[in-house]
């Protein structure tokens, strides 16, 4: 699962043939069953380049995707949120996030051992607190598809946009993040415990939005950039 978590990072395209030929040259041999199983564990679907790690949820009411063709020009224009594994030593966690586009801010973000609804809709909860966006980006994946989830962003007048399904690069952004943190911290780090990829992911974010320099950005960090606004 390490291996493979490792790989579909680097090259989420492949399929579970070309995942087997690689596991065998790593000198683990085995078959397509087993790697479609720990791949739907791991919730990994090669069809997207993300993970897709929340089943697909059969909402009453459906959003339509918002973003086609958008230009992102101000904080607070549109937040978008996902789910990514994190591996630990034995075993893993599950790590959600909420991110501006137009700055790339973290907003916040929480791990879970499961895959709760709980913990996304907390963390939304904290965002809020911090400002409020026009639109919130999401998949459609039950998390997010949740009356919960959904109450509270209708509640509070922001409009709801949804992944198209199969479409690699709606919630690009989140991508880019979950590149950097796995490439940048967890895999340098290799965390034993849940505690330990908590206070990882701490100090991460913490870099990331207020240290890390962003070329996209100006050479800005988000911090600053999401701040400017606010602070005018």
């Amino acid at each position: 699962m390490r291996l493979l978590d490792e790989q579909y990072t680097r090259t989420p395209f492949y399929g579970k043939r070309k995942m087997v030929t690689f596991l065998a040259e790593q000198g683990y041999q085995v078959d397509r069953k087993r790697v479609r199983r720990l791949m739907q564990r791991m919730g990994l679907e090669t069809i997207y380049p993300k993970p897709r790690l929340s089943r697909p949820g059969e909402p009453s009411v459906r959003y339509p995707y918002l973003l086609r063709g958008v230009s992102i020009t101000s904080q607070d224009h549109v937040w978008s949120s996902d789910i990514t594994y994190i591996r630990l030593a034995r075993g893993f966690v599950y790590l959600v996030a909420i991110i501006d586009w137009f700055s790339r801010y973290v907003l916040a973000w929480e791990l879970s051992t499961t895959l709760d609804t709980g913990f996304c809709v907390d963390t939304l909860d904290r965002a809020l607190g911090a400002g409020q966006p026009k639109i919130f980006n999401t998949d459609q994946g039950v998390q997010f598809t949740s009356h919960e989830f959904t109450t509270r962003l209708l509640r509070s007048n922001i409009r709801i946009s949804w992944d198209g399904r199969g479409r690699a690069l709606d919630n690009v952004f989140v991508e880019r993040l979950w590149r950097s943190v796995k490439y940048e911290e967890v895999y340098l780090k290799d965390y034993q415990t849940v505690s330990e990829a908590r206070s990882g992911l701490t100090h991460y974010f913490q870099f990331y939005n207020h240290e890390r320099y962003h070329q996209s950005l100006d050479y800005k960090t988000p911090f600053v950039v999401y701040r400017s606004k606010h602070s005018s």
